[in-house]
């Protein structure tokens, strides 16, 4: 990852597009090589990378990766002007000093190897020298008739004009210096228009708004991009991406002018036709290409942030929960599952069919809760959502108990899957969809992993944007959201396992077999006896596992093993054991931690240990709120302009954020609704899953538009 170009290395590049130093860009390299993950480099090596965060390390590796690709095509090139004997000095200089993948291409486009165009049969024609005369502009007269050729197809001086034109055309289009120029016109200037097909208008109805558009690509926004687009590939939309004709031909005619001003006539036909032909298209295609690369960013951030706030939902704890996946014909699913989640019991109860039915539910209900000592219903916001939470509700269980609406998107993709199929061999899909909402409520992080993120319903144009980026920054999201939280090793799932620092599937299966085997781990080097689990991949993962109860009581700390020993000599000092430490506040106030900086350990992961040592294993994610909708508010027949309700963000995009008021249909607060003051982007003010007191502006039935505000009225 040091590779050099003919300007500097690739780390140096990265210093100075971050303005970081070198050697911390240097120190990334080396651990990632090293086989480091981004979430132990952030969280263990801080003195090594200078304290840069996840964030900061990810933007280094992918950077890294970008390079090296950027490399790898630059060999390529050498290597094939080098068989062809086309490598002169300057031009390996150039290829070297290139500084992105777009100049490079610029550079080889001359020299690549071609199909025939209609300049290689011109110049098979033997009309190069005609295209020659009529670039140079000497004024002297052309000598078409001696071009003319029958045998051929050179049959008078037009078509000798012609194809010299169609030479011309090709030098033009390949020039480097003609490429730059115009793709700033185009950056600058270039108009995003977009027209219905109008056979397919009817069928299309949903682009309405883009029937008719048209926008500087400088200002438009990725979400408006994303939904063209969308309706050109649906064959509902034309789009044409690019400035006016006028200002582009303006440019390539001074850049050949004559002394006088103005290209001869033969040039200027050339240069009209290299532009229309072969450079409008090219850089049309170029910069809808970056316009929707950038696109692609805005909505995988957007959705990477809704990710997150789902996946660090506050959690509920290790409490026994009744959970109810409802509905109305088929009656809604009920389980109970323990603290730690294992069902229990289950059944089907019919809250919303007759009278007797109700009241025979409503027994079931209350026997259930008695009987396995319920602290908290969990009930699926699906169909017959509210209406199984009223009907829990009038059933006046404990005032203690918890009674919540929990989101089971994506619920029914888990209940399907093979992960629920062996976790639940003797069950049928509604089971394991009732057992999934329950744990949601428990743990949402632990349950949703289970799920492609895909499916969990907070994504903004998640199918429309390039799906390998989207995997990888969802995956990278995943995982920091796991490790900053810890995983209790003995009883995580196979799925939370996998997405621990330096582990994987392959890991996680093998420790979950040695568990079953063996029993409980009892201590963090007990990894070490896992199939396949080396020192590298113990050093990765360890200080991301937790044991609770386990004999060292770092064990269940973020502190890594390879810091106990600071701990234990700290503990030493103050002439205690480490759990006597970890209880006494006034032996840590004692302690001088800059007396134990080392080599290996600075004040950063000094300053952590002290940290984790007052609150070992904490978990970052904030406490549970109890949240109900407003009673008799079910449907949007029950709403009425300027109404306040409760809510909670269920989507947060770049024009807005959706939010469930509980009326099976979530409203939209638009980004100017979000506050009384300039809102840039919605993700300043709200986050998936806060619980908000909107007001209602709007409400209209018939396109199922609810429109909300959270501004004073």
């Amino acid at each position: 990852m040091t590779t050099k170009t003919g300007i500097s290395t690739h780390q140096d590049i990265i210093a100075r597009e971050m303005q970081l130093k070198a050697g911390q860009i240097k120190a990334v390299a080396t651990l990632l090589d090293d086989g480091g993950t981004v979430p132990f480099i952030a969280r263990y090596r801080k003195e090594a990378t200078g304290l840069l965060d996840e964030v900061q390390i990810t933007t280094i590796r992918d950077r890294l990766r970008q390079l090296s690709e950027l490399n790898k095509r630059r060999k390529t090139i050498i290597s094939s002007l080098t068989e062809r004997d086309l490598l002169s000095a300057a031009l390996h200089k150039a290829i070297l000093a290139a500084p992105d993948m777009t100049l490079l291409e610029d550079i080889y486009l001359p020299h690549r190897q071609k199909r025939r165009t209609r300049s290689l049969i011109a110049k098979e024609k033997g009309l190069e020298p005609l295209a020659r005369a009529i670039f140079q502009q000497d004024k002297r007269p052309l000598k078409t008739k001696d071009f003319i050729n029958a045998d051929k197809g050179v049959f008078n001086s037009d078509d000798a004009l012609a194809g010299a034109r169609d030479i011309v055309a090709e030098w033009l289009s390949e020039d480097p210096a003609v490429r730059a120029g115009l793709r700033r016109i185009f950056s600058g200037q270039a108009i995003i228009t977009s027209r219905v097909v109008k056979k397919n208008k009817e069928a299309g109805a949903k682009f309405s708004d883009y029937f008719a558009w048209q926008e500087a690509t400088a200002r438009v926004a990725g979400h408006r991009l994303l939904a063209m687009l969308r309706g050109e590939n649906e064959k509902v939309l034309h789009l044409t991406v690019r400035p006016p004709q006028e200002t582009a031909l303006l440019f390539l005619n001074k850049k050949y002018a004559q002394s006088d001003g103005t290209p001869t006539k033969q040039l200027s036909l050339a240069v009209a036709d290299s532009y229309k032909r072969l450079l409008r298209p090219s850089l049309e295609n170029e910069l809808l290409t970056k316009l929707k690369e950038e696109a692609d960013r805005e909505a995988i951030k957007v959705f990477v942030d809704n990710l997150r706030g789902l996946l660090l939902a506050s959690p509920l704890g290790h409490k026994r929960v009744m959970a109810l996946d409802p509905g109305f014909r088929t009656g809604a699913k009920l389980v109970c599952l323990d603290a730690l989640g294992q069902l229990l019991h289950y059944t089907t109860i019919y809250p919303t069919h007759s009278a007797a039915k109700r009241k025979e539910a409503g027994k079931t209900v209350s026997s259930l809760c008695q009987q396995y000592q319920i602290e908290a219903i969990a009930i699926g916001n699906g169909t017959a959502g509210r209406e199984t939470e009223s009907f829990v509700r009038a059933l006046h269980p404990e005032a203690e108990m918890i009674i919540t609406m929990v989101d089971e998107s994506g619920a029914s993709i888990y209940s399907a899957s093979e992960t629920a199929r062996l976790e639940f061999p003797d069950h049928d899909l509604t089971v394991r969809g009732s057992v999934s909402i329950g744990r949601r409520l428990q743990d949402p992080l632990a349950e949703l992993v289970k799920l492609d993120p895909k499916a969990i319903g907070v994504g903004q144009y998640q199918h429309d944007v390039n799906q390998t980026a989207l995997k990888k920054s969802l995956d990278d999201t995943v995982a920091s959201c796991v490790n900053s939280v810890g995983v209790e090793l003995n009883s995580a799932s196979a799925e939370l396992l996998a997405h621990v620092s330096g582990l994987g599937p392959v890991l996680a299966k093998n420790i979950i077999e040695y568990r079953n085997a063996n029993g409980p781990f009892a201590s963090r080097r007990q990894l070490l006896k896992v199939s396949r689990l080396g020192n590298k991949a113990f050093e990765q993962c360890a200080g991301f596992l937790r044991i609770q109860g386990a004999k060292n009581p770092l064990d269940a700390s973020a502190v890594h093993p390879e810091q106990y020993p600071i701990v234990e000599q700290m503990a030493k000092d103050c002439n205690a054991a480490v759990s006597e430490l970890i209880a006494d506040a006034g032996a840590r106030a004692a302690i001088e931690v800059k007396s134990y900086v080392s080599e290996d350990a600075g004040l950063p992961t000094l300053n952590d240990i002290m940290a984790e040592l007052a609150k070992p294993g904490r978990d970052p994610r904030e406490n549970f709120s109890e949240f109900a909708f407003s009673e008799g508010i079910n449907s949007m027949d029950d709403l009425q302009a300027e109404m306040k309700l409760p809510g909670i963000v269920t989507n947060v995009t770049k024009f807005g954020a959706f939010v469930d008021i509980g009326v099976h249909q979530d409203g939209l607060i638009h980004i100017s609704q979000l506050a009384d003051r300039f809102v840039k982007d919605p993700a300043d003010i709200v986050k998936v899953r806060q619980q908000v007191m909107v007001r209602v502006l709007e409400v209209d039935p018939r396109r199922k538009r609810i429109s909300l505000s959270l501004r004073e009225g």
